[in-house]
């Protein structure tokens, strides 16, 4: 009887986690299923895009791709080689100091760099002033350019991270290996240390191209038709849906290819990482710099933290400083406690999925475990305007077929769809966040608790949990760090007079009230610090 009952509780389990992944994918099966309602009318709205739209979004869209790519690929590898293969001072506080463009929102360096560079704004208005130019001085940085060099300065560092891990544990070894056999320093970097980071490097670029693909506050603001804005323009604007969705079939495919890659880049990183494991050497120092190379070194590293961080924080503090509006800390509080509360609420479902996922897996095994693990960890690199239509399409369908339904309501009118859509999107994170904390527990533990009586829920509460103490705590804080900064989803989604911390930004900013928005886009970089904070010490204490 209790072998039955146990039988039981496992399909029961092996169920509510299927539930689990599929309303977590429910985006994605929401944006393919659209395609079901397929007619005349469809047909006719896609020969109206594929005349009209479809060519704009998708040639913007690929050349902002394109320039972004070869803009963090420059940046990342050169600072990547810079504070890995050479020892010049200063290197050391580089090191983290190249990581903080990523606690800067990219939709806030483009309010900052607009305000900045614009034809009315200060640089401008002081070379016309100082050196009696006239006119408008170089083109409108609300361009296709403009988005291109914002993207660069803040997603670089996802390619500098990537490429330095694979300098510091593949390429040291070899390199020092070749110095000893008498090959010069522009030989060593172009045969060994470039080959053997080429795979970190594409993985950081991929995962930079979709997070422009995913972005929303950047291309609205500047005005470009990219994929994102075309979606949102065809749900709100036009009030058409087959054609958001279709945008978003087009988008989600793209993003599907470019996950495929960086798939693939990673099992390629392991392999040159498996390869190289064993020639490390200890001995293998990096060339120290002296002169003017040293202070070449110097600028080529600190023009990417001037201009992804420092620059535009001090930009948006100016802002701030001269707005005379009065700062209405009353209305600042309810949008920050807002986000706070979202963000709380979100993490703590979030890492609860997460350990419950991975326990699964830790303790069955099974094919439904493996099974839902995969679905929900693609959840991060759907994009947020995917995200929304995709659980916006099934409330129409529903509203649709029961008009008197309170499913639509229930979306937009309380929390539970902007929760929804957080949890779809950044369960992903938790989840790879607690599955590395398992990784390094040994199955050793689970068989001495086994023997001494402890299994199933306890198990995870008296001997999983205290060892996943710090990473869950980890997990919980980058959660609540994407929460807080995610634009898209929350400018559709979001209850009436909710807004939070990134909605109010994007709007002020929009209005030109950039004095305004200066004070939430600041306290945004500010909680954005955290994951930085973390991963800065994380990157010393390998290095110790």
């Amino acid at each position: 009887m209790l072998n039955t009952l146990a039988r039981h509780l496992s399909g029961l389990s092996s169920l509510l986690f299927v539930v689990l992944a599929l309303a977590l994918t429910l985006p994605v099966l929401a944006v393919l299923g659209s395609w079901l309602q397929w007619g005349n009318d469809s047909a006719d709205i896609l020969l109206s895009m594929v005349r009209t739209v479809l060519p704009d979004y998708a040639l913007t869209t690929l050349g902002l791709c394109l320039m972004v790519a070869v803009g963090v690929t420059l940046t990342g590898v050169t600072t990547a080689a810079l504070v890995t293969l050479f020892d010049f001072p200063g290197r050391r506080v580089f090191e983290w100091l190249l990581l903080l463009p990523l606690a800067m929102p990219t939709y806030v360096v483009a309010y900052a760099y607009t305000d900045f560079l614009q034809f009315s704004g200060p640089l401008q208005l002081a070379l016309r002033e100082t050196l009696g130019f006239q006119g408008r001085l170089w083109p409108d940085v609300r361009s296709v350019w403009g988005a291109a060099l914002v993207f660069t300065l803040s997603l670089y560092p996802y390619v500098y991270l990537l490429a330095r891990t694979a300098l510091v544990e593949r390429a040291s070894g070899l390199m020092e290996a070749a110095r000893l056999l008498g090959a010069p320093l522009s030989r060593r970097i172009r045969e060994i240390a470039l080959p053997l980071a080429r795979p970190a490097v594409a993985a950081g670029v991929v995962l930079a191209l979709m997070e422009t693909l995913a972005d929303f506050g950047v291309s609205s603001y500047f005005g470009i038709q990219t994929f994102t804005a075309g979606i949102y323009k065809a749900w709100l604007s036009m009030d058409n849906r087959m054609a958001a969705a279709q945008l978003a079939t087009v988008l989600l495919l793209v993003v599907f290819v470019l996950l495929q890659l960086e798939q693939r880049a990673q099992k390629r990183m392991r392999f040159n990482q498996a390869r190289a494991s064993r020639q490390c050497s200890d001995e293998a120092q990096p060339v120290r710099l002296l002169g003017a190379r040293c202070v070449l070194a110097w600028g080529l590293c600190s023009l990417p933290v001037l201009l992804g961080f420092v620059l535009p924080a001090l930009i948006m503090l100016r802002a701030l400083v001269n707005d005379t509006t009065d700062i209405p800390w009353e209305r600042f509080g309810q949008w920050a406690w807002t986000s706070l509360r979202l963000g709380i609420l979100t993490a703590v479902l979030a890492v609860g999925v997460a350990l419950a996922l991975s326990f699964s897996v830790r303790t069955r095994g099974d094919a439904i475990s493996r099974w839902a693990i995969g679905l929900v960890g693609l959840g991060y690199a759907i994009p947020g305007a995917v995200v929304v239509v995709g659980l916006l399409l099934p409330v129409g369908w529903i509203q649709q077929i029961w008009p008197a339904s309170s499913v639509g309501a229930w979306m937009t009118a309380t929390s539970l769809g902007l929760v929804w859509a957080y949890l779809v999107r950044f369960c992903a994170v938790a989840l790879q966040s607690v599955q590395s904390g398992y990784a390094r527990i040994p199955d050793s533990l689970d068989d001495s608790a086994r023997m001494l009586g402890v299994t199933g829920w306890g198990l995870m509460s008296r001997v999983h949990a205290p060892l996943l103490q710090r990473t869950t705590i980890a997990a919980a804080l980058l959660v609540f760090v994407d929460v807080m900064k995610e634009l898209p989803a929350t400018m559709v989604l979001r209850p009436f007079n909710s807004d939070t911390l990134a909605v109010v930004a994007y709007q002020l900013a929009r209005d030109e009230r950039l004095g305004e928005a200066a004070l939430p886009s600041l306290a945004l970089v500010l909680v954005g610090l955290i994951p930085v904070i973390l991963l800065s010490r994380t990157l010393r204490q390998r290095a110790g």
